[in-house]
């Protein structure tokens, strides 16, 4: 399940390359926009210039904008970076975790499927897909 701050995290991605000006977009106008507290926000914000996401300035005229193209960021991406491992189940998500099981997983199979759908799925999508035309 993806949680909120990975929703909004996609949202502010969105609101910041449909306001593009080449100005910084101050985060009281995005959390006004997408209806999401500012403070939150500065959570989510600071985790996303820490991976390089998105840039930030302070200040007069500051706020944040993206560091590249909408087409050049996936969903996957995004989500990853806020959420973390999409994988189902600990043993897809980290090849290092040794279960005793592995060899004889009836399961493990259908898990590394799924995972590669999902992941396949949101690094198929652009930013640049979700944006109003």
């Amino acid at each position: 399940m993806v949680s909120t701050r990975g929703r909004y995290a996609i949202r502010v991605m969105i609101d910041l390359a449909e306001n593009h000006d080449g100005n910084y977009i101050p985060l009281k106008d995005i959390a006004a926009r997408q209806e999401i507290s500012k403070k939150y926000l500065e959570i989510i914000v600071k985790d996303m210039v820490a991976g390089g996401l998105v840039v930030g300035a302070s200040g007069k005229g500051g706020g944040y904008k993206l560091c590249r193209k909408p087409e050049e960021y996936s969903v996957g991406e995004i989500l990853e970076l806020m959420e973390g491992t999409m994988a189902p189940v600990a043993c897809v998500a980290d090849k290092s975790v040794v279960c005793p099981r592995k060899d004889g997983c009836q399961t493990l199979p259908m898990w590394a499927e799924f995972d590669e759908l999902v992941h396949n799925f949101f690094y198929s999508k652009k930013l640049s897909d979700l944006i109003k035309k």
